[in-house]
């Protein structure tokens, strides 16, 4: 796989691999921690060297298995986390940005991730609490302390973008961004193109949706983040069958699958997106990995840029809670 570079120099494979659904959010959790750790091992053997992790999924079991994992090859690979959450007996109780808070994750996280540095340390959730230049400032004392290589961000607006770089350069800002959710296109990707800065999209493959695995026979259980997830609500899922269904049309003629064409518009947008597809097989991080040779035309390009427009998408990316805390 070709590798592509986010901001700052911080180059990276062209598809990464998002590691939270190995911990949590999609059903009942692998019982097989070393088959995880053989998936997370496997990627880098597909070409796969960006891993993405963070302290609350779990909270905490999730950095310690891709610690495990990657230790050995620790030198082939780049890894991210985050931090910004309050984290109370193994539950979020809201977000905590605060100096001294950052600096505590940094710590436990090294140590959770075997490792002496951080590669990219995101803030999960802007914290309307603490100024964004307070945030930018720790991390980069962290990164004048050699504890911390890069700074990212996730879900921020474009002004929180604009005034957290201006204290310390921002290296990738992390967002939903897929062929049904198109948000980051508005302000942030502009932005983002101006300030040098790389795009990280996680749920690429809308949380499964484009894969053309879910449909409405699909049942979620309650641990299931798509549970309570608007767009995956059944009156919801039906309209929105119609966008995966002209996805697989697309597939189909390619020879490629749905899943690969939703991650190879991605790869077409800019040269500094790179997204990272969750997976718990090594069969998918196959399949997602050679998304990167899937040629697109202008022609199915532009077809695929106005899909969502011209099919409509019915429901919100997350429940209200979860939008109250995104573009801020």
């Amino acid at each position: 796989m070709h590798t592509r570079t986010l901001g700052q120099g911080l180059e990276v494979s062209a598809i990464g691999l998002g590691a939270m659904g190995m911990s949590q959010s999609y059903g009942p959790n692998p019982g097989d921690r070393d088959e995880m750790i053989m998936v997370l091992r496997s990627a880098v053997e597909h070409g796969v060297t960006f891993y993405d992790t963070a302290e609350v999924y779990g909270p905490y079991v999730n950095e310690e298995l891709v610690g495990e994992a990657l230790e050995p090859i620790r030198d082939r690979v780049v890894i991210a986390t985050k931090f910004g959450w309050d984290i109370r007996d193994g539950a979020m109780a809201g977000l905590d940005s605060r100096p001294e808070q950052i600096r505590r994750v940094a710590e436990a996280s090294l140590k959770r991730l075997r490792t002496d540095v951080i590669d990219l340390f995101y803030q999960h959730r802007v914290d309307p609490a603490v100024p964004i230049e307070d945030v930018a400032g720790t991390v980069g004392e962290l990164i004048t302390e050699g504890k911390v290589k890069h700074f990212g961000l996730s879900e921020a607006s474009a002004a929180t973008i604009r005034a957290a770089h201006a204290v310390h350069p921002v290296a990738a800002v992390q967002s939903e961004y897929s062929l049904w959710t198109r948000d980051p296109e508005a302000e942030v990707l502009p932005t983002l193109a101006e300030l040098g800065i790389g795009f990280v999209p996680f749920s690429p493959l809308g949380k499964g949706f484009l894969t053309g695995t879910v449909d409405t026979s699909t049942t979620f259980s309650e641990g299931d983040i798509r549970h309570r997830v608007p767009r995956f609500e059944a009156e919801n899922l039906a309209a929105n069958q119609a966008l995966v269904d002209q996805v697989k049309v697309l597939a189909e003629a390619k020879g490629a699958t749905p899943g690969q064409i939703a991650l190879a518009w991605l790869l077409a947008q800019q040269p500094w997106i790179v997204p990272i597809p969750g997976t718990r097989r090594t069969a998918r991080v196959q399949e997602n990995a050679a998304a990167a040779q899937v040629a697109l035309s202008a022609d199915e390009r532009a077809d695929l840029d106005g899909l969502a427009q011209r099919v409509g998408v019915r429901g919100n990316r997350y429940n209200p809670a979860g939008m109250a805390m995104v573009n801020r």
